[in-house]
């Protein structure tokens, strides 16, 4: 599959190289390509272009960048381009403020999430929250002793779910679908919690399992 991604930081580049290995035609979209040279030396075959550029080439995209960029992106992307088309949204509402201890400071309140804000503006693109919960060093094939932990999902389109809980699959997790929109509100604090003892014991070598009682 061509995938695009909208960014460059290091969810990006983590989540490039990862689908390259899997055999997926990556293009990267930035607005400084010189930023990646590096990374496409590392990832033969992958290529990097603006964010309008990434928009046109992916058959599905991701967007990977800050959460306070997540509109600009998109728009930059081009909103008819990416109308359509599944976007994994795997950004957080990270406000511009230090954490307090911890714990950090979102953008969005209690009943809201960048998810519904970005399909609220468009409505034509099929938006599924993912990739949110977890570092981008575990984001592809992690590894825990309790085997493949889950990725919580969430989005309108249900056809566009089904892409990305095939894709996360084959990325090494298991898929929970939590619903719509809404159920971002539940999925992006997540990060939150996920991050706190990184920011307060420098651990970051976790993430989250869904356990379920067998049937009778």
């Amino acid at each position: 599959m061509n995938i695009g991604i909208l960014g460059s930081g290091n969810v990006a580049q983590s989540l490039g190289s990862g689908l390259r290995r899997k055999g997926h035609n990556v293009m990267l979209g930035t607005s400084s390509t010189a930023k990646l040279s590096e990374w496409v030396l590392r990832n033969p075959g992958a290529r990097v272009g603006s964010f309008a550029d990434a928009a046109v080439f992916g058959e599905l995209v991701i967007l990977a960048v800050k959460g306070t960029a997540a509109v600009a992106a998109v728009s930059l992307a081009g909103t008819g381009t990416l109308a359509g088309k599944t976007v994994i949204d795997a950004t957080n509402p990270i406000a511009d403020k230090p954490p307090t201890n911890g714990v950090l400071q979102f953008f969005t309140g209690p009943n809201e999430s960048l998810l519904e804000i970005l399909q609220h503006k468009h409505p034509d693109i099929h938006f599924v929250k993912a990739f949110n919960s977890v570092g981008n060093a575990h984001m592809v094939d992690p590894q825990f002793a309790s085997g493949p932990p889950t990725m919580f999902i969430a989005g309108n389109d249900a056809t566009a779910k089904a892409k990305v809980a095939a894709l996360v699959r084959e990325l090494g997790w298991e898929s929970a679908d939590m619903g719509r929109a809404e159920a971002a509100r539940a999925i992006e604090p997540l990060c939150m919690l996920w991050c706190i003892p990184g920011l307060l014991r420098n651990e970051w070598a976790h993430a989250f399992k869904l356990l379920k009682q067998n049937p009778d």
